[in-house]
Order: structure tokens, then sequence, then C-alpha cells
């Protein structure tokens, strides 16, 4: 079995140090833990993790907070919560599922991830004892990373132009949070750009609502419109509601979601959607998390991922 003095060994290295590079790694430079890790892999070494969490004091369980009615968000948070599982499991941890915020603190734990915050909640985090990262954009300088909304958008106004649609019109959810402003940015700015005049709808995230809205305002839409749609449960009731006016997907009317986790692929037609990178971003919060976790509470900073544009059949 291989030992910790035989790492040492190894690395040309005391003890101490492959200890404090396994327990306490932001102690030790880049090179020195670069040299340590290559020799855990050379000899094929696993740190013993119950050991490490006894050492620095520590559960190896943290938290996965959702503030938001899941109701309305499957399947896009299953895809989050296994990508943010994968991330924990490099290091060993566990992860406690938690929907009830009035029972954040309940049970130990070394941190939070926490998603579907509203600028509401913000005065709860700073309650927090514990590292915690934000699956969302926020302006309140708390660590997160999300997708690139503002970009995400843009990319489905550009592509609706390149589709020849004469009229773009952008149905909004109804929150007054970052990621919506983000994505409501990337439409008017580029139609003003464009030369283009913005037209703009807000509604709760709901399919139903969007065919309330297609039903009540139809007459005004003129054909040739593509309706970019906030999120993809939107624009599944967009196309519906389209349909059961008698109008004619793609050719009179595109549309266009966000999203791209399931939903956009049993709509009929398939969704032409901006595709958020939701797996690998809940494995980068694992990462993240487990880093600030790592280092004390250091702050991690914030990342956009980039989205992707899904063409499909919603689209000429």
């Amino acid at each position: 079995m291989v030992t910790l003095s035989d790492v040492a060994k190894e690395a040309n290295v005391s003890k101490m140090t492959v200890s404090r590079v396994i327990n306490h790694p932001e102690q030790v430079t880049p090179e020195l833990r670069a040299l340590v890790e290559k020799a855990m892999a050379a000899l094929n070494y696993h740190p013993n993790s119950i050991a490490q969490a006894l050492v620095n004091n520590r559960t190896n369980v943290v938290k996965f907070v959702t503030l938001e009615d899941i109701d309305t968000t499957e399947p896009y948070y299953m895809n989050l919560l296994f990508g943010f599982a994968r991330g924990l499991n490099k290091k060993q941890y566990a992860m406690q599922l938690v929907t009830d915020a009035k029972k954040i603190k309940n049970g130990r734990a070394d941190g939070y991830l926490i998603t579907g915050a509203r600028s509401s909640d913000y005065d709860m985090f700073d309650q927090l004892d514990k590292p915690f990262v934000l699956f969302g954009e926020n302006h309140r300088g708390f660590d997160f990373i999300d997708t690139d909304n503002q970009k995400g958008v843009r990319m489905a106004t550009e592509y609706a132009m390149s589709r020849l649609y004469k009229h773009l019109i952008f149905i909004g959810i109804d929150v007054k949070e970052p990621f919506e402003y983000s994505r409501e940015a990337g439409y008017i700015n580029t139609l003003q750009q464009n030369q283009m005049i913005p037209q703009i709808y807000r509604i709760p995230n709901h399919s139903h609502a969007a065919q309330d809205l297609i039903h009540e305002h139809f007459k005004e839409f003129k054909m040739d419109t593509c309706f970019i749609c906030a999120s993809d449960r939107i624009a599944v009731g967009v196309e519906r509601q389209l349909e059961t006016e008698g109008a004619k997907v793609p050719d009179d009317y595109g549309v266009i979601g966000f999203d791209g986790v399931f939903l956009d692929q049993v709509a009929n037609p398939k969704l032409t959607t901006v595709r958020q990178a939701i797996f690998d971003i809940g494995e980068s919060l694992a990462e993240m998390l487990l880093q600030k976790i790592a280092q004390s509470g250091s702050p991690q900073g914030e990342i956009l991922v980039e989205p992707t544009l899904v063409r499909r059949g919603s689209t000429r």
C-alpha cells in the first residue's frame, strides 16, 4: 500500500509538504503542488478523504440549495445537479439537496451551491457562515458561474435576421433579475445596431402564459415575425398557440427558445434554441466551491460560459 512517505520520496520533498498539498493546497506554491500531484499520480496514491476531513475539521458534505420551484424548471435542474455531483465525486465530496430556504443551515456542511436566487435573497446569504457560490448572475459581488445570457440572445437575434424574418419580438420572463436583463440587452442592443425598434413582452415562465399572450395579440403580429423567447418553456407555448391560430411555423412565424434541455426536442417542430452547457456548468460550480472551501472562503470571481445556437425546424 502506497504511503505518504512513498509520495514524499518520489517527489523529493518532506512528508509535511505532501500533507500540506493534500490538506492545505493554498499554503504551497503551484509549482510544488504540481510536483507532489505528479508523484501521487505516478504511484496511484489516493488520500483518505475521511482522514482529510478530520484533519481540516470538515464534513466533506456540501449543500445544493435551490430557491426556485423545481416543478417549473425540470428537467433543467436535473442536468445541473448531475453535473455538480460529478464534480464533487472527483474530491470524494457528498451532496445534500435543500429545497426550503428556511432549512439552509440545518445540519453541518462545508459550503453551499445556491441556485434560483433572487435579489430579495441576498441579505440571507450575508448571514451564511460557510463558503458559497451562486449559479446565476448577480450584481452583489457574490462568486458565480452562469451562461453568457447576453451573448446567447444576441446569437439568436442575429440568426433570426439571417433567416430574413422582418419583425423580431422578444418574450421575456417577468422577473427583475440580472439574467433576464442580460437576455433582454442581447436583443435590444442587436436591434439598435441594425436600426430596428425593439418590441418586448414579459410573462411568467409557463407555456400556458405564452399561449395566452399569442392568442390575445395574434392579430397584431405581422407575418414574417420571429419570436425570440427567454426560455424553451415559453417558446413551446408560442409554438402551440401559433399552430392553434392556424399560423405556419417556420414559414410565416419563427420561434427561438433558450435553454436546450429536453423541451426543445419534444416541441413540434423541434425548437431552434440557445443551448446552455448546464451539465458542464454544474461540474464547474463544484470545482469553484471546493476550491473556495480549500482556500478558506477566498473570492473566486465570476465565470460566463458561452452557449451554442442549435438550429432546428422552428426557424426557416
